[in-house]
C-alpha cells in the first residue's frame, strides 16, 4: 500500500474559496518544480549524470522531466567533466544564450577546480568564466550527490526573490564576469 504525502501550501491566508500569499513564494514554488536543465557533459561525470536520469534515480521526480539541449529554453546549466581552455568561450556563450533567471551547477572535481588535470590546457574551475551557484564534489560524483546538488539548486530557486536579479549585489557579480545585463 503506497502512502501519498501532500505538499504543504506556502504560508499565507486561507479561508473558504480563497488563498493569499506573496508573489515571491508562488513564483518560487513554481520555478522550483519546473527546472529545465541543460547538460554540458564532457567526460566521466556525464556518465554519472546519465545514471541520475535513468529509472533507478530518476531526476524527473524532482520536476526536471525535460532535458533541454537549446540554451534559449533552459534555466539550469549543468556543467559536468573536464573543461579545456578552448571550450571555455563556448561554455560562456552557452551561458550567455540562456534567459534570465539562470542557474549553474558545477558537477565533479574537474568542473569545480580542474580536478587532477593541473595543466596549461585545462580550465581550473568554470567559476573563472561564469558564476556558479552550487558545486557537487566527487570524481566522479555518485548520482546521489548529483541529486543532492540539484535539490540545493531547487532550494535556492524557491527562496530567491523575484527582484534579486535587479539588486546591486547581482549587478556587481555580473560586472565581475564582464557580463552585461
Amino acid at each position: 500500500m503506497s502512502q501519498i504525502n501532500l505538499e504543504k501550501a506556502p504560508p499565507g491566508f486561507e479561508g473558504p474559496g480563497f488563498f493569499a500569499t506573496s508573489l515571491d513564494k508562488v513564483v518560487g514554488m513554481a520555478r522550483k518544480n519546473s527546472i529545465w536543465p541543460l547538460p554540458y557533459a564532457t567526460s566521466c561525470c556525464g556518465i554519472e549524470f546519465m545514471a541520475t536520469m535513468a529509472s533507478h534515480y530518476d531526476l524527473a521526480r524532482f520536476g526536471s522531466e525535460r532535458l533541454g539541449f537549446s540554451p534559449r529554453q533552459c534555466d539550469l546549466l549543468m556543467v559536468m567533466g573536464t573543461i579545456s581552455k578552448k571550450m571555455g568561450p563556448v561554455l560562456r556563450q552557452v551561458y550567455l544564450q540562456m534567459a534570465e533567471p539562470r542557474w549553474v551547477l558545477a558537477v565533479g572535481a574537474c568542473a569545480s577546480s580542474g580536478g587532477i588535470f593541473d595543466t596549461y590546457s585545462v580550465l581550473q574551475g568554470i567559476d573563472e568564466i561564469i558564476p556558479v551557484d552550487v558545486y557537487v564534489p566527487g570524481c566522479p560524483p555518485r548520482p546521489e550527490a548529483i541529486l543532492d546538488g540539484f535539490m540545493k539548486i531547487q532550494s535556492l530557486v524557491e527562496n530567491e526573490s523575484v527582484r534579486r536579479r535587479d539588486s546591486e549585489e547581482y549587478k556587481k557579480l555580473m560586472d565581475r564576469y564582464q557580463i552585461s545585463l
